[in-house]
């Protein structure tokens, strides 16, 4: 294990004395190809000697999110906050030993907010029980990094310690189709032009023992999104930056860090400041649609939505209702946007928008 460490020390500084351009791009792709071969070789054998760690959290509500920052950021706090949590607090690191579940209640949806231990530089090692609070993050819908706005650097390495734990933070999968092949080689074709040239992309793909295939690019990636496909094991996540302690801070220092961190929300979880935008940016950031729902034969219930996440098809809320109305299901009717007229007929796989008026007929 150590062999494979240095190695990856060693390509790693190899990166960095290594100036990006058009000349040197296909040695860098390959470079960085052969630290993440290395790092996955790294994490099989440790999984092999069960060094794995983590925390099973039992989720409720309509989605879950985990605050994810350095200790004594003030995590509890701003869980208490926003939650009806009671998380035990105190001046000194390492406070949160457990996970401490709150409920946020907003706009109809129930949120489940995980507090766990602060996450330090070192975390995708291992350091600072960082593996149980990953493998958290990993089980959430959305995370919340939250930093203090007198430790603004902070962000850069909790971002990098998510990003070595195979976190891709507000970004969706690149759209790339591989088909492996018995033979012929790599074949590339695209639908946009590439910035990466076709011997960079073979050489990427001919370190992941793939010889043979067929490669559509619909959109253009780099080297490091390319790996992230062949890799296959990314988590995309949406994530909302938060700057707490706004309070300790003067006007120009305010000012300086909303320069610096555009989509974040400044909060003071202390004097509960600015909790209620706060809300609605979860809320926001987790893409949820209302949808409405309705017994046959009476009036749709306008008062309460049932709330799902965008792009959810009539078999996932009946899945959601109760785990016997997808064997009991007969057509759905909807009255909404994704209708061409109301009570339109629908299956299991139609997708409902915000809005949608539902009515499940049940055998």
């Amino acid at each position: 294990m150590g062999d494979y460490n240095q190695k990856i020390k060693d390509f790693e500084n190899e990166l960095k004395s290594t100036k990006y351009n058009k000349r040197t791009q296909h040695h860098i792709g390959l470079v960085k190809a052969k630290i993440a071969r290395l790092k996955e070789q790294v994490e099989t054998r440790a999984r092999g000697k069960g060094k794995t760690e983590g925390y099973s959290v039992r989720k409720t509500g309509d989605a879950s999110a985990v605050l994810v920052g350095f200790p004594s950021v003030g995590k509890s706090t701003l869980l208490n906050a926003l939650t009806n949590a009671e998380s035990k607090t105190a001046a000194y690191e390492f406070t949160t030993l457990d996970v401490v579940p709150g409920l946020l209640e907003y706009n109809y949806a129930k949120i489940q907010i995980l507090d766990v231990p602060g996450l330090i530089q070192g975390a995708s090692q291992g350091k600072g029980r960082g593996k149980e609070v990953i493998s958290v993050a990993k089980s959430t819908e959305m995370i919340i990094i939250l930093i203090d706005i007198n430790n603004t650097w902070q962000y850069d390495i909790i971002y990098r310690e998510l990003y070595d734990a195979k976190f891709r933070l507000n970004r969706k999968k690149s759209d790339v189709k591989i088909k492996k092949t018995m033979k012929g080689g790599i074949n590339i074709s695209s639908t946009v032009k590439l910035s990466l040239d076709k011997e960079t992309i073979r050489g990427i793909m001919n370190e992941f023992r793939i010889i043979n295939a067929d490669v559509l690019f619909r959109e253009n990636v780099d080297e490091d999104e390319l790996i992230d496909v062949l890799e296959d094991n990314r988590f995309y996540i949406p994530a909302l930056t938060v700057v707490n302690k706004v309070d300790t801070a003067s006007n120009a220092k305010l000012q300086e860090v909303k320069n610096e961190f555009r989509d974040a929300v400044f909060v003071s979880a202390e004097r509960k400041q600015n909790i209620e935008e706060l809300k609605k940016a979860i809320f926001n950031k987790l893409d949820f649609i209302r949808i409405y729902m309705k017994n046959p034969g009476k009036k749709a219930d306008m008062d309460e939505p049932l709330i799902m996440k965008r792009g959810s098809k009539v078999k996932d809320v009946c899945n959601k209702l109760h785990r016997d109305f997808i064997k009991r299901f007969r057509f759905a009717r909807v009255t909404g946007k994704s209708a061409k007229f109301a009570g339109q007929k629908f299956t299991l796989e139609h997708v409902l928008v915000d809005g949608d008026i539902l009515e499940l007929h049940l055998k």
